[in-house]
């Protein structure tokens, strides 16, 4: 059940980390940062407050926060140890379904030359995506420099951050500026 954003803003610090501790993969202290900020008027200024704090962290910052991501249906998908909402996400875009043999290896290849070249995990907002998208993703992307890259995967962490917080969160519809991430 959706808490409501009065309920949101009377949580103790303890309350809010255990709430809102994964909004973005293994980022606890954005979370301990956005406590400091309430209260909050609506979902969305609590995603603001998140894309603000994103946008203003350094190249090298943003990409430490990419590397905290597990690959797409990798290694952490195979031995059953995604967190939750991770497993939640990549199930509805079909890749934690026994993939056939060829499809599970396209995707490992596309996330070892991705890691490679980027030194991150290729970064899509599994919800918003199935199979036949990933794939499209990863051989649109492997092009991009790494600075174009790095700012579209904070942007897919926005995607994802908003679906995460209307988990927890009574919200409203996407807003307009969420879909254009």
């Amino acid at each position: 059940m959706a808490i409501a954003i009065a309920d949101v803003n009377q949580m103790s610090y303890e309350e809010f980390l255990d709430s809102f501790g994964n909004i973005i993969q293994a980022a606890k202290w954005m979370t301990s940062s956005l406590w400091s900020f309430r209260p909050y008027s609506s979902t969305i200024e609590i995603h603001r407050c998140v894309c603000k704090m994103l946008d203003t962290l350094p190249l090298e910052v943003k990409e430490g926060l990419l590397r905290g991501l597990p690959d797409l249906a990798g290694r952490e998908a195979r031995e059953n140890k995604l967190g939750f909402e991770c497993k939640k996400e990549q199930r509805a875009a079909g890749l934690l379904r026994d993939l056939p043999e060829t499809k599970q290896v396209l995707i490992n290849n596309f996330n070892a030359r991705y890691r490679a070249k980027f030194n991150f995990p290729f970064v899509l907002c599994a919800r918003e995506n199935k199979m036949e998208s990933i794939v499209n993703g990863f051989r649109n992307r492997i092009g991009n420099s790494r600075e174009e890259e790095v700012e579209i995967g904070i942007g897919e962490i926005k995607k994802i951050c908003w679906y995460r917080l209307c988990d927890i969160v009574s919200s409203p519809t996407m807003p307009e500026y969420v879909s254009k991430l």
